[in-house]
């Protein structure tokens, strides 16, 4: 008997061991890209991310079909009627649908996070490449600069930005931006260094290539995948900053459908109609959802050194 679970153990084993190695085999021959797709399919969490974050994506691109209403046509004899078959999550305060408005509002919190993390993401990678190839005076200077910037909160630092510019979508977008660069600027500035001293660098400074391009062929797509992991994240803080400025009165002006006012607006209806406060707040709370589990599965998809689990 023990040699017959002897045997099945060493079978067992084997059959691990040729799993893995066939596993092995069939990722050898695929590049980082192909490698990290798929680790990514085999994390369920960043999976989940993924189809709430492309469901947000696909209802701002197409808003205007899948609104059920005019996202800013009033009717008081409407108002603040609860979910129904005509008003799927009921009616606000004016009597304008909040199913309209929330897919309405997808359209503008994601295009505002998404273009001003990319003024803060482009911006930030510029200076934080130039910081961590040259070093020394330059890297000095540009960095007790990020240094101070981050020394201030940064929804603070957004609503002093919008104090001063005014209020607006505008203004939203170059606070958002910036108080995003040093968050950015650090993290490239960090693989800029570990990438500096690498061997094929310094082969390529060998053979006489210019700083331009080893900063731009050579530095710059090697510090991509921990910036796309790091964006990811920026963007669900972006919303939820976008979110915060417009609950303050700072961020989007009515009638315009966005989250953080139609939040705001909500809160006198806690009490008798809190579907006008809570759906916006579900909202809100799913993308920003989404975008952390996206943002976790590409961490190990493209990192698997970070340590985690698919």
């Amino acid at each position: 008997m023990s040699q017959f679970f002897a045997r099945s153990a060493s079978s067992g084993s084997e059959a691990a061991a040729a799993l893995a190695t066939a596993e092995r085999t069939t990722t050898k021959s695929r590049n980082p890209w192909q490698l990290g797709w798929y680790r990514f399919k085999q994390n369920r969490t960043a999976i989940v991310g993924l189809v709430i974050t492309l469901a947000f994506v696909v209802a701002a691109i197409f808003s205007p079909l899948i609104a059920t209403h005019d996202p800013v046509k009033q009717s008081l004899s409407d108002a603040v009627q609860r979910p129904s078959r005509e008003h799927f999550l009921g009616t606000d305060e004016l009597g304008r649908d909040i199913f309209s408005r929330i897919v309405e509002g997808a359209r503008i919190s994601l295009s505002l996070s998404a273009l001003s993390v990319s003024i803060g993401l482009l911006s930030g990678l510029v200076i934080g490449v130039v910081s961590g190839f040259y070093g020394r005076w330059v890297d000095m200077v540009l960095m007790r600069i990020i240094d101070v910037m981050l020394a201030i909160p940064g929804l603070l630092l957004a609503i002093t930005i919008v104090a001063v510019i005014g209020v607006g979508l505008t203004s939203i977008i170059f606070a958002i931006a910036f108080s995003s660069i040093p968050t950015f600027a650090r993290l490239a500035r960090g693989r800029t260094l570990a990438v500096r001293s690498e061997e094929f660098i310094l082969a390529a400074t060998a053979i006489g290539s210019s700083n331009r391009r080893l900063m731009i062929k050579h530095v710059v797509p090697n510090i991509i995948p921990p910036l796309i992991v790091q964006t990811t994240l920026q963007l669900a803080a972006a919303i939820l900053t976008a979110s915060g400025l417009s609950f303050l009165g700072l961020g989007a002006q009515p009638p315009t459908p966005e989250w953080g006012s139609m939040l705001s607006t909500g809160r006198a209806y806690l009490t008798s109609s809190p579907h006008v406060a809570v759906f916006p707040g579900i909202a809100i709370m799913l993308v920003v959802f989404g975008f952390n589990l996206l943002g976790d599965g590409l961490l190990f998809a493209l990192d698997p050194r970070s340590g985690r689990r698919a």
